[in-house]
């Protein structure tokens, strides 16, 4: 597996730890891994010094394996250690969330950090990720996020740690990007959101001011109110995403295309 060096915020001593696990899981679990990206709040753009490393990835199995009566278990997972939170997905359990329009799945493949050079397939995946990702389904998906983030504190004027300052706000953005740019991959990291959500130069200057503070401070530090940040919040979040009921249907054409997808790769291995 080869690694990718893409982001100066993640140490080499660390991508070296990061790499060597993913070795170790390939070799004990006989898989192959597709894609490994960064998801947290490093690929986000506001981490903290004591920030988790939050690795994802997407693997395959052999192809006899998927012909089993008892079928493996979909998902990978590791014990938190080192700072490091490492978790992953079999293929086709990606597919099955991507066709459900998941919006987790589509943030993986458009992380701005990655951990190993993606397999080719990632491409075919990423262009169904373009055509099923439907943006009332995310809306309501990030809607639902900013307010379990927001609803303890938003409503008082005490102080509130960063994190959950930008838990609230990255949602809220990723609101307004949907509204503002109908079509559109909504993108992963904050300061993308920032430069296509038409805020106003105080608004930017004082998410700038967070982002800078957060990078300071532990995961738990308190930090100052923003009336205008608490407005935007608000704002976004009061704006009910529009019903489940008006998402297009999934086509059969799609489905098909992720089957196609599933049974290219199994039987290349």
């Amino acid at each position: 597996m080869t690694e990718v060096q893409n982001d100066a915020f993640i140490p080499s001593s660390i991508r070296s730890v990061i790499q060597e696990r993913l070795d170790r899981i390939v070799a004990e679990n006989h898989v192959r891994i597709l894609l490994a990206v960064e998801s947290g709040s490093r690929a986000w753009g506001f981490p903290s010094p004591d920030s988790d490393y939050d690795v994802r990835f997407v693997y395959v199995r052999n192809r006899d394996e998927y012909l089993r009566l008892h079928a493996p278990r979909d998902v990978i997972e590791t014990p938190l250690l080192d700072e490091i939170d490492l978790n992953g997905w079999d293929i086709r359990k990606a597919l099955g969330l991507l066709l459900k329009s998941n919006a987790v799945i589509g943030e993986w493949m458009v992380s701005p950090i990655q951990y190993c050079t993606a397999h080719p397939v990632i491409e075919r995946l990423n262009d169904l990720a373009g055509k099923v990702l439907n943006r009332h389904h995310l809306a309501w998906h990030y809607h639902s996020m900013g307010r379990k983030s927001a609803e303890r504190w938003l409503t008082g004027d005490e102080p509130v740690p960063v994190k959950r300052y930008f838990y609230a706000l990255r949602p809220a953005l990723a609101l307004r990007y949907l509204r503002l740019h109908a079509g559109k991959r909504l993108p992963m990291h904050v300061s993308a959101l920032m430069e296509a959500s038409d805020l106003s130069r105080s608004l930017l200057e004082q998410i700038n001011t967070l982002i800078a503070a957060k990078r300071l401070t532990n995961e738990q530090t308190n930090g100052a109110r923003y009336p205008e940040l608490d407005a935007l919040i608000r704002q976004e979040l009061a704006i009910l995403p529009e019903s489940e009921q008006t998402r297009p249907p999934m086509l059969d054409r799609h489905r098909r295309e992720a089957d196609q997808l599933f049974l290219d790769l199994i039987n290349a291995s």
